[in-house]
């Protein structure tokens, strides 16, 4: 997904996502803890779409990130609001922001700007924005037990993210050794092979020979891993990650793929 016209189709996914977990949603169920520590349900959904707020009319910057006070305000609104005046702020948000993507020269996408990783391409912003939504939609309904799609060209996103950060998982997070190799095979509705080698450093790599370890795990439990979201142990009694070749390197690869919270 490189395009504007791709990444606005991916906004309009993700948000139609979130105004369709919360249409049947309770003042009580919006006020079950996500998966984020410090959030409940409204309190994400609501940092979520707040930055989409922030992001509306804010053209790339590459030395400033967005008025980050616009996401608190918000989320201070929205503390007072009932599930219904909620439900309709976080539409209104959701449109006017797709109405702004709209009105953008589609070359914006190679501009420089800062992002929450530091200097990148106003795309890659939005990729992180397409990311970001879809992980915090799953922090909310998870707990809620509300079982969401996987696949998609959102899921694709969120893999992305995950896919491009392999090299450092692999070497800093996992512990990789020189001469060591991985394959992660993700299954589910965004299914996807890559491979990472550690040769002085670990980096992705067209293939990988007898790789050292492989993964497999479905797209949900792979990137919320990757985010800490969930028990690793959880996933691996659940049959929804596991492993083959070198055993210990295996369980402590499905143990340490957090790379972001």
């Amino acid at each position: 997904m490189t395009s504007l016209a791709e990444f606005i189709d991916a906004h309009r996914t993700a948000l139609a996502e979130i105004n369709d977990l919360l249409a049947e949603l309770t003042d009580e169920q919006l006020a079950v803890q996500s998966l984020c520590p410090d959030w409940d349900v409204k309190a994400c959904i609501a940092h979520a779409v707040s930055i989409e707020k922030a992001l509306t009319g804010w053209e790339p910057d590459p030395e400033h990130l967005f008025d980050f006070g616009v996401v608190m305000s918000f989320m201070e609104e929205a503390a007072a609001m009932d599930a219904d005046a909620f439900r309709a702020a976080i539409r209104d948000i959701g449109d006017a922001r797709l109405a702004h993507l709209e009105s953008l020269d589609p070359a914006i996408v190679d501009q420089p700007s800062m992002t929450p990783v530091g200097l990148q391409t106003y795309g890659s912003f939005l990729q992180i924005r397409v990311f970001d939504m879809w992980v915090h939609t799953r922090d909310c309904a998870l707990p809620l037990g509300i079982e969401l799609s996987d696949g998609g060209a959102t899921a694709e996103q969120a893999l992305n993210e995950v896919h491009r950060s392999m090299g450092y998982i692999a070497g800093k997070k996992i512990g990789l050794e020189d001469g060591m190799s991985m394959t992660v095979n993700v299954t589910g509705g965004a299914p996807r092979t890559f491979h990472v080698a550690v040769d002085g450093r670990a980096a992705l790599v067209d293939a990988a020979d007898n790789p050292t370890v492989t993964l497999t795990a479905d797209t949900e439990t792979f990137v919320m891993l990757a985010c800490g979201r969930v028990d690793p142990q959880e996933r691996i009694d659940a049959g929804r990650i596991s492993w083959s070749g070198d055993a210990a390197w295996g369980e402590k690869a499905a143990h340490n793929l957090r790379f972001t919270m």
